[in-house]
């Protein structure tokens, strides 16, 4: 009987070794949390501040055949929120990876960062060709699908809940797309609430 916990125990520190070796786990939960707190704080200055109001932008866009200067606020600050995004989640994956021995940058997280890059980068491009269209009520829905293609490309390669949560994504930008004038509030609710949620889960589930 001993010998085969003992079996048991070698089979179950060898899949240990495996998992460590083919996925990242180093993500933090707590960056999950931060970015959901940016993008929402980021919605209600768009909406409260700048005044944005996705239904009068589509408008005024469509009817002038030209890009509404207050739209530009909004992408500089959502640029910022992605800034900040990534500060803190290299910031806090980082201590969580030292915390374990582990390095923060190697070959796993190369391929994560590669496989989550490509969807990122061709649905920034595409985002800006819409931009330069005037067809901006299609920016909130497509960048929740590009986001959630990106996650569930990179889910391979770390915790399976991240596919999870890009299928969510997608959905939901799905949905965004038959209701254009409240892409904010999708917005909002994708990489805000979603984001929380999904931090607070990491959180309790693996680094507690």
């Amino acid at each position: 009987m001993k010998e085969e916990k003992d079996y048991i125990q070698d089979i179950s520190e060898i899949r240990s070794m495996m998992e460590r070796s083919s996925k990242f786990l180093s993500l933090s939960g707590w960056a999950g949390i931060m970015a959901g707190l940016y993008a929402l704080a980021g919605a209600w200055i768009a909406y409260d501040i700048f005044y944005f109001n996705p239904d009068e932008v589509i408008y005024e866009n469509l009817s002038s055949g030209s890009t509404s200067p207050g739209i530009w606020k909004v992408i500089i600050l959502a640029l910022s929120i992605l800034v900040l995004t990534i500060i803190s989640a290299i910031v806090l994956s980082s201590k969580k990876a030292t915390k374990k021995s582990e390095k923060l940058w190697n070959a796993t997280s190369r391929r994560l960062l590669i496989n989550l890059g490509v969807p990122l980068v061709s649905g920034g491009l595409l985002i800006l060709i819409l931009i330069s269209k005037g067809y901006i009520g299609f920016i909130a829905p497509f960048t929740l699908i590009f986001y959630g293609l990106a996650l569930y490309n990179a889910g391979r390669f770390t915790y399976s809940e991240i596919q999870t949560l890009g299928l969510i994504e997608i959905v939901l930008g799905l949905i965004s797309s038959y209701f254009i004038g409240y892409g904010l509030l999708f917005w909002a609710l994708g990489f805000g609430v979603l984001h929380i949620i999904y931090g607070i889960y990491i959180h309790y589930k693996y680094e507690r």
